[in-house]
């Protein structure tokens, strides 16, 4: 348990792996932080199983948590993590894989309340029924990032923001598997609209749906939405993405704008999850100017790269659509 305030706990030479087999600090998580502004960098965190059935690899309590290039699988849940309205929470260049209980309540990672969030260049994958990731943050930052089932991943929604709130999501990789539990990517305020403003921007994302669809197959399993909000948002705005697979681009209240569908010949390679631009694929030059979303660049700066990292995306004439640029 971390008291103390304005602490970096950093692994040397690689990962510390902290690795549990028994019980958690208050049954919470192997590391429960109570002090503000604590920086997590190069720790490997496994086994956490609560009596709550949801015992994290790091729980953050404190105001504001930041984590980097930190490694979370085999948990109930990866990070779950809150602080309160003064809160902001960073997750960058980390990986998180295979968390969960199979129970719907348990995810990669669980934003419980913040007042910001941001999700940059990392990496999750395979969460077990829960959701890639879930945010009840009033800001969110999804940036540069892969959230996937690939082929045997079980995850509900890639992204679920809840609450609504102010969102962008920005140049992200996003994949819905064979046996995905759910038919939508990205859901927004399915829990109802809770902060002020309620603005959704999707933008420069590459989401491809690989669950099961056509013939007599897709009545049974309906191909489902590439984003999906509930109730009434002030903004949603849905441009220059690049949609691969079957589904409705936008189900609920939005404005869409130079997104692409696709089947797949677009792909470097879709089999192998290689989803960067063929030289002659049609989202080459096919964007708009994404221009600003309040006060927020739209632009995306930069792409991902894997496992988890990011490097500059060049922008030369009109944009490419999705998340990769030629």
């Amino acid at each position: 348990m971390w008291t103390q305030n304005h602490l970096t706990i950093r692994g040397i030479g690689g990962h510390a792996h902290l690795r549990v087999n028994g019980p958690l600090a208050e049954d919470k998580g192997i590391w429960v932080v109570k002090g503000a502004d604590l920086t997590v960098e190069s720790v490997e965190f496994s086994g956490a199983r609560g009596p709550h059935r949801n015992g994290s690899g790091i729980r953050g309590e404190g105001v504001g948590l930041t984590v980097r290039d930190c490694y979370f699988h085999d948990n109930d849940t990866g990070v779950l993590a809150g602080g309160g309205p003064q809160s902001d929470i960073v997750i960058e260049r980390s990986e998180f894989a295979m968390n969960g209980r199979a129970d719907w309540h348990s995810h990669n990672i669980y934003i419980a309340s913040s007042r910001s969030f941001t999700f940059r260049a990392s990496y999750s994958h395979h969460a077990i029924i829960g959701h890639g990731l879930k945010s009840r943050s009033a800001i969110n930052y999804i940036l540069y990032s892969r959230i996937m089932d690939e082929i045997s991943g079980r995850a509900s929604y890639a992204v679920d923001l809840c609450e609504g709130g102010l969102a962008f999501l920005i140049g992200n990789v996003l994949q819905k598997g064979p046996r995905a539990e759910n038919r939508t990517i990205v859901a927004y305020g399915a829990e109802g609209l809770r902060h002020q403003p309620n603005h959704l921007y999707v933008v420069n994302n590459t989401m491809v749906n690989d669950r099961p669809g056509g013939g007599a197959l897709s009545r049974l399993l309906r191909p489902g939405f590439f984003v999906r909000v509930w109730g009434a948002p002030a903004r949603v705005k849905l441009f220059n993405n690049l949609l691969v697979g079957p589904g409705e681009p936008l189900r609920g209240r939005g404005e869409e704008s130079h997104n692409l569908r696709s089947d797949g010949p677009d792909l470097m390679s879709r089999e192998h999850f290689d989803y960067r631009l063929r030289e002659a694929s049609r989202a080459v030059g096919a964007g708009t100017p994404p221009g600003c979303g309040d006060g927020f660049s739209l632009t995306p700066v930069a792409q991902y790269r894997p496992p988890v990292s990011e490097e500059p995306r060049a922008i030369r004439g009109t944009i490419d659509v999705g998340a990769y640029g030629r």
